[in-house]
């Protein structure tokens, strides 16, 4: 292992969390590295269009985003060492965080490692993502004005998805594994006065009917064994998502879910530790609130620092 010197801050993950906290970090003057497994962006950069992030009001592609968000903090002076984290040791004033062959050090850390969405594993899923499969309703939902799309889940995120999906197309289909949703009471109200809304009760998605992008949908009723398919403009899957937190259980507070508990200071229950974005318990998980988050660690690791 090649150690590095001692950072003022380390960033795990180069989302828009990530790299808010590495521009306001590095334009105070902290030393700052951020790392990063992919490329600059994260989930975000799998986006095609982002039309409700201030500023551009013609809206922009996620890869355009997340490299913009790169040139910011490095204009500063932060680094980014793409490489996969294996380990982390948060124990004490110094953090450590390994990667494949490297060790980083730093007073403070900035974990921006985000969440990916559940899939649901059935044949050409991540073939068709940005062709008719989406994850994110209030993301791509604008592409399906006043046309067909089906909700995949039943739990507080998929009635929400609908709900909202609901208001911008013709025909709302939502397929739920069991016979009632498992959301809590004050989505069911409006859903089921929605006009444009059809129950797919005991029902799963077995398979897409494409061309050269989703069509259509096959879908199995559980009980009866019964196949049947539906026409459909695009797919919305929103069975939870999975945060990245693996490599961190029984070493941070996590909550039932997997997500760090960290509320809007961003604090966790290890001093001069940070959670950002969608990694950590929060309400809404969208670019703006974890660019929001980036900017709150910022703050207060530099408060930290100054102790």
């Amino acid at each position: 292992m090649r150690m590095s010197h001692i950072h003022d801050m380390i960033i795990i993950g180069g989302g828009p969390a990530g790299y808010t906290a590495a521009l306001y970090a590095a334009r105070a003057g902290l030393d700052t590295v951020l790392i990063e497994r992919l490329s600059a962006g994260g989930q975000m950069a799998l986006t095609g269009d982002i039309d409700n992030y201030p500023g551009f009001h013609e809206g922009v592609d996620g890869f355009t985003l997340g490299m913009n968000m790169l040139s910011g903090a490095e204009r500063f002076g932060a680094k980014t060492h793409y490489g996969q984290v294996l380990d982390v040791d948060l124990m004490g004033d110094i953090k450590t965080v390994k990667t494949e062959g490297e060790e980083f050090c730093s007073k403070t850390l900035v974990i921006a490692a985000g969440a990916n969405p559940r899939k649901l594993g059935i044949k050409d899923e991540e073939n068709l993502v940005g062709k008719g499969v989406h994850y994110c309703a209030h993301c791509d939902g604008r592409f399906y004005k006043d046309k067909t799309v089906l909700v995949v889940g039943g739990g507080n995120s998929a009635a929400a998805d609908a709900l909202y999906l609901s208001r911008l197309c013709k025909k709302v289909y939502l397929v739920h594994r069991r016979d009632r949703l498992r959301a809590t009471k004050i989505y069911h109200e409006p859903l089921m006065a929605a006009e444009n809304v059809e129950f797919l009760w005991d029902s799963a998605l077995t398979e897409f009917i494409t061309e050269d992008r989703v069509t259509g949908v096959k879908i199995k009723n559980l009980k009866t064994d019964d196949m049947h398919s539906i026409d459909c403009d695009g797919v919305f899957i929103s069975i939870g998502r999975q945060p990245a937190t693996e490599f961190l259980r029984g070493k941070i507070a996590l909550d039932e879910y997997g997500y760090i508990i960290a509320d809007e200071t961003t604090k966790t229950d290890i001093d001069g530790v940070y959670a950002v974005g969608d990694i950590r318990t929060k309400a809404l998980r969208q670019v703006v609130t974890a660019a929001a988050d980036g900017a709150v660690a910022a703050h207060f690791a530099e408060e930290y620092l100054s102790r």
